[in-house]
């Protein structure tokens, strides 16, 4: 499979042009991924656009792409969004790779109660780290759209969110399980799956979000990790839509 790069100058690129390649993209083209002259490559801009080309031009500081077609590809609908609570150590950093590749469409980190992890004083160093993470897993996964990461939601924010969208709230001790959501009726709203911290979710919050309509869920009969439930949501979803 060819290796798959992201610029901003993919964006107006169209069949015969050349599409440079600088600054960290061009370091990890020549140095780290070691792509030659005459490779085959993919670039895209983030937001749709897909570019086929092979490389004319390889050096650590620039690499010319001369692209050989262009095609735009629609954004998700509805949209996947997951709301990852904060956790302690890099489980939730965890999270938000796993949940990128998998094809999430839209990342929220929410500072829950029981959230080890605070972000109070440090908000922008947090989501900009998650934004990089999300950025290098979508380039992985050759995805055409970048996930949006937004900004830190407290549960005033979830609740708002719930009376507009399909929220999906992964709790263990809930009676009604994913599978059976997931292939129910579908609408066009949005569908938010809510994770919360290492110690679960309050039952404060679990109540409020009920009360604005979310759904409690179940994964199975195990408890899984704040790391890996999201993940195993948005693959049940996706098996269970027309995503996969």
């Amino acid at each position: 499979m060819a290796l798959h790069f992201v610029t901003d100058d993919a964006t107006a690129a169209a069949a015969g042009d050349v599409v440079v390649l600088v600054g960290s993209e061009a370091h990890h083209a020549a140095a780290v991924r070691r792509v030659r002259v005459d490779e085959a490559v993919t670039l895209g801009d983030g937001r749709g656009v897909w570019l086929e080309g092979r490389t004319s031009a390889v050096t650590p500081k620039e690499v010319s792409v001369v692209v050989t077609g262009r095609a735009e590809v629609p954004a998700p609908s509805p949209r996947m969004i997951l709301v990852q609570a904060l956790a302690k150590g890099d489980r939730d950093e965890l999270a938000v790779q796993a949940a990128t590749e998998l094809g999430i469409d839209a990342i929220v980190p929410w500072q829950a109660a029981r959230s080890v992890s605070r972000w109070d004083a440090k908000a922008e160093k947090g989501l900009a780290r998650w934004r990089t993470i999300v950025r290098e897993a979508a380039k992985q996964a050759h995805r055409a759209w970048i996930p949006e990461v937004e900004g830190v939601a407290r549960l005033a924010d979830l609740v708002a969110r719930a009376r507009t969208a399909r929220v999906l709230v992964l709790e263990p001790s809930a009676e009604e399980r994913l599978t059976a959501v997931a292939s129910g009726p579908s609408d066009e709203r949005d569908i938010v799956l809510v994770v919360g911290p290492e110690g679960g979710i309050a039952p404060d919050e679990l109540d409020a979000l009920r009360a604005a309509g979310a759904r409690p869920v179940r994964l199975g009969e195990t408890v899984l990790r704040t790391s890996t439930a999201g993940a195993a949501a948005i693959s049940v979803i996706s098996a269970a839509t027309s995503r996969w």
